[in-house]
């Protein structure tokens, strides 16, 4: 079993930055693909970035590339999402997960593909 705790979130004006953290429970935590997801009110949940075990390979959202980074350090069990220049339409409840498979193909992009998910981390951005 993992259990995955996101922080980091907060209140930020247009232009500004966070770096959210998602620490992962678990002995073989290290080792699982990780993404990141997002949710605003009335919306569907949208894939943000994923990254592979060893954190060579990532993948962002055509809607944050170039503003948002995601990062690991398997020797904390954590992954990081760097978010700079955040707009008004970034704002949402932003999640992590993990996931007991490799990516194949583009499925890092399925949400249905993760095992476990965290509880969520609020990140509101003001114009």
């Amino acid at each position: 079993q993992v259990q995955l705790e996101e922080s980091g979130g907060g209140l930020v004006q247009a232009g500004g930055s966070l770096r959210l953290s998602c620490v992962a429970s678990g002995r073989t935590a290290s080792t699982y693909p990780m993404g990141w997801f997002r949710q605003a009110p009335g919306k569907e949940r949208e894939f943000v970035a994923a990254i592979s075990s060893s954190g060579r390979n990532t993948f962002y959202a055509d809607s944050v590339k170039g503003r948002f980074t995601v990062s690991r350090v398997n020797a904390k069990n954590t992954v990081y999402l760097q978010m700079n220049s955040l707009k008004p339409e970034d704002t949402a409840v932003y999640y992590c997960a993990a996931r007991t498979s490799y990516f194949q193909n583009s499925d890092y992009r399925e949400g249905d593909r993760y095992d476990y998910w965290g509880q969520g981390t609020q990140v509101t951005v003001s114009s």
